[in-house]
């Protein structure tokens, strides 16, 4: 069969859906301690024993401290701010809401203290907590000379007006490692250059999806040159079969049929199987034919590969094809080219350059792995669940370009799916911890004109204006992680371009 239809060729020969995650998409890289606690985060998992509110006592009460963290990288500080502090910003709230609170039967501004305590007290220990903690929490790290990874994790926190504010906090850090040695590491540069049987396939390609297919109505056999429209439903021979008395029985389970309607097949086409080519040669329309096919063990279907395929097949029609003419008129047609010259040049500069690109792409992967493998240290538990996340989301944007609905999405088991991530997302994080350290080491840096041109690049692919963009990364602290997985990409290049021979 021809690469036309994916049956019984030797690029694929089943319609088989599969998700596939690539690395090469930039996502945002982690939010430091820091951005979290400006976010608002810091008060998301307070753990408070000066409660404001009564348990129900009639089952077990468990609170929840967020993600788990890495033993060998978790971090806890005891923090305390003075009671005469606590109540000056106590005093300080209370009073903006006796200013602004609307209660009927009390003047704007006349609100007694003690009704805003009792009517507010939530909003009023919220505002308090805003205004110490994530400021208390900042000081006490930046003293401590610590630099958090992870959303700080709030234990054991205890606010009364009056009163010292005590809390714990604990979070992930960095890890710390060395990276001497990288430079040892060998890859082998790939071979790039484009093979005219390369490019040949890619010209046969573009062509063939400006052809044109006409039935042939004279009645006649299938000849060289003639596309075949078939129909066909092929049966995988079970590998293992026991002789009983009753006869021949599989002893391995067998595989679902393959099944097609309407395919085109090139008869002696580079492409097609010679033994379609010798089944439907010669055969003519309304011709059912049975013939069985022995897939080589490096077919491309892993499916079919070393298996035996029995088929049915009907002919239904001989078509024949009409390809252009290579000229002037049709390259213009497939990018405004001058000439036929002209788009020849450039299709083999194009599909050079898509090669050289893949190779060097895989040999630069490669080389990642063989630098992390030198290199043992923990790994931030937060960052790991972090790309967790990233993987994710673009798995679930996939499925839902896919068309799963999302009640659909909903049933999938995230538990599940988190842990199959997991091992990769490890590694990612792992990479770019490691990558940082080289790009120090390298002296790598990514300039103010190439972020603004990579933000540019985005607003363009997104239809985003270009100032509209920049303001909402600047806002969320999005340009200086984006100048981060720049700068992980632009070592990775340094690195190759050092290491590759």
């Amino acid at each position: 069969m021809n690469s036309t239809e994916n049956t019984g060729t030797n690029e694929t020969a089943t319609n088989e859906t599969a998700i596939n995650e690539t690395v090469t998409e930039k996502t945002a890289p982690e939010k430091s301690g820091d951005e979290q606690l400006e976010a608002g985060a810091v008060g998301g998992h307070e753990h408070d024993h000066g409660h404001d509110h009564e348990h129900d006592h009639g089952h077990d009460h468990e609170h929840d401290h967020g993600p788990s963290l890495n033993p060998l990288l978790m971090r806890e500080i005891a923090v305390e701010v003075p009671a005469d502090e606590v109540s000056k910003v106590y005093r300080t709230v209370i009073k903006r809401y006796q200013k602004q609170a609307r209660i009927p039967g009390f003047r704007a501004g006349k609100v007694p203290e003690s009704l805003v305590r009792s009517k507010f007290a939530q909003e009023l220990r919220e505002e308090v907590l805003q205004a110490l903690v994530s400021e208390r929490f900042r000081q006490a790290i930046t003293e401590q000379k610590l630099r958090p990874v992870s959303e700080p994790q709030l234990l054991d926190l205890q606010l009364n007006d009056g009163e010292p504010l005590r809390f714990k906090a604990a979070f992930e850090v960095l890890p710390e490692f060395d990276v001497a040695g990288y430079e040892t590491v060998r890859v082998e540069r790939p071979k790039t250059e484009l093979t005219d049987e390369e490019y040949e396939g890619e010209l046969d390609y573009i062509l063939d999806s400006q052809a044109t297919v006409e039935t042939v109505e004279e009645e006649r056999e299938l000849a060289e040159g003639d596309w075949a429209e078939i129909q066909f439903r092929g049966e995988i021979k079970p590998l293992a079969e026991t002789v009983t008395e009753e006869g021949v029985t599989a002893t391995t389970p067998a595989e679902a049929p393959i099944t097609g309607e309407d395919v085109l097949i090139e008869i002696g086409g580079k492409n097609t199987l010679a033994a379609f080519n010798d089944a439907l040669r010669g055969s003519k329309v309304g011709q059912e034919l049975k013939f069985e096919v022995e897939y080589p063990a490096d077919f491309g279907e892993k499916k079919l590969a070393g298996q035996t395929v029995g088929y049915d097949v009907t002919v239904k029609a001989i078509k024949r094809k009409t390809y252009p003419e290579r000229d002037a008129e049709l390259a213009k047609q497939l990018g405004n080219n001058e000439s036929w010259e002209d788009f020849e040049k450039q299709l083999r500069e194009r599909v050079g350059t898509r090669k050289r690109e893949a190779l060097e792409a895989g040999a630069r992967n490669k080389m990642i792995d063989e630098v992390i493998a030198r290199y043992s240290f923990p790994v931030p538990e937060s960052l790991v669940q972090q790309r967790v996340d990233a993987r994710l989301e673009r798995g679930l944007r996939a499925l839902a370009q896919q068309g799963m609905k999302a009640e659909d999405m909903r049933k999938l088991d995230f538990v599940k799916l988190r842990a199959v991530q997991r091992d990769e997302a490890e590694r990612e994080v792992r990479a770019s911890l490691i990558v940082d350290r080289i790009a120090e080491a390298e002296n790598v840096s990514v300039s103010d004109e190439e972020l603004n041109g990579e933000v540019l690049m985005m607003s363009m692919q997104t239809r985003e204006p270009y100032e509209t963009l920049r303001e909402r990364l600047a806002k969320d602290g999005g340009m200086e992680r984006l100048r981060a997985e720049m700068r992980r990409e632009k070592t990775s290049h340094v690195l190759y371009e050092k290491l590759a021979s």
